[in-house]
């Protein structure tokens, strides 16, 4: 498979999507990136990358994220975690508080904010310092020490997250939060804030498509059978209120974030990242799914 002049085909046929979104500027350093970056990456089973423009520019990765808390979180409290935290798409934005109120401070899945801060909740009870856990945790996937938390962005969300604290401290007042509130926001806005670049997210991603194993030395970060979990997870619940459609045009596991960013796994082959800033109404990037619609269509590869 030439998958480099199949990025360079994508590159082209994207461009009319640019200018039809917006950045996410209800985050101030969000909204300062400029929109016209887009940036490509993959990342193989078989030692292999393919680039395409702004592929090694870190970004935000925001919700992204969360598959990292997560894969640490599932590691250590097993089937357990699961009582605190649902596993069904949410239908309703990332960010709902009345979803939250109706299900009696159970959040729907990870991957939305109050599913994250559960998540977070989770870790602070595992890790004396768990910016630095993740943070090493990340670095080591990604085989990449110089990935850092974008302490600018890490102080607009904690300057704007209001509505992140609100979801927190209703699930404080129902006993699904156990730490401080302040701990567990403070995890969650570094591990948003964390920036790397799209080929350092396909390396991240790319235990995944090894059924939770890195490839290169063959570490399991995860049983077998909790990798399988988690990509049927990023697969329903990766995309916020559009993961229906994303498995509809693109059929693959991934996760996406405010940042612009996307990653996405094809099992026993490879993982691939995508950056464009401007959103949709949905929260993910408009050239991003449309770049990984077409990647599928065009290598007839998807898990379906």
């Amino acid at each position: 498979m030439d998958y480099q002049s199949i990025l360079e085909d994508i590159a082209h046929a994207v461009q009319p999507e640019f200018g039809k979104g917006r950045v996410a500027d209800y985050i101030p350093a969000l909204a300062r990136v400029s929109p016209a970056k887009f940036g490509m990456a993959i990342e193989t089973l078989h030692g292999e990358s393919f680039l395409w423009g702004d592929a090694e520019e870190p970004f935000s990765i925001q919700s992204i994220s969360k598959v990292f808390t997560l894969t640490m979180a599932f590691a250590l409290e097993r089937e357990g975690l699961w009582q605190r935290v649902g596993l069904e798409p949410s239908g309703n934005p990332f960010n709902s508080l009345v979803q939250l109120e109706y299900e009696k401070g159970i959040p729907r899945n990870p991957f939305i904010n109050a599913g994250a801060l559960v998540v977070a909740d989770v870790l602070l009870n595992h890790y004396p310092g768990p910016n630095t856990a993740v943070l090493e945790f990340v670095r080591k996937l990604a085989g990449a020490p110089e990935i850092r938390f974008d302490l600018e962005v890490m102080r607009s969300e904690q300057e704007t997250g209001y509505r992140n604290a609100a979801l927190a401290y209703f699930m404080k007042s129902l006993g699904n939060i156990h730490n401080p509130v302040e701990k567990v926001l403070g995890l969650y806005f570094h591990q948003c804030a964390l920036a790397m670049s799209c080929r350092q997210l396909a390396r991240a991603f790319l235990f995944f498509a090894n059924h939770g194993a890195l490839p290169a030395t063959g570490e399991r970060i995860l049983a077998l059978s909790q990798s399988k979990r988690l990509n049927a997870i990023m697969l329903t619940c990766g995309f916020y209120d559009e993961a229906g459609e994303f498995a509809f045009r693109v059929g693959l596991p991934g996760k996406s974030g405010v940042g612009g960013g996307i990653v996405a796994i094809i099992p026993n082959e490879l993982a691939i990242a995508v950056w464009s800033p401007e959103l949709n109404e949905h929260g993910n990037s408009r050239a991003g799914i449309l770049a990984l619609e077409l990647f599928t269509t065009m290598t007839g590869m998807s898990i379906f």
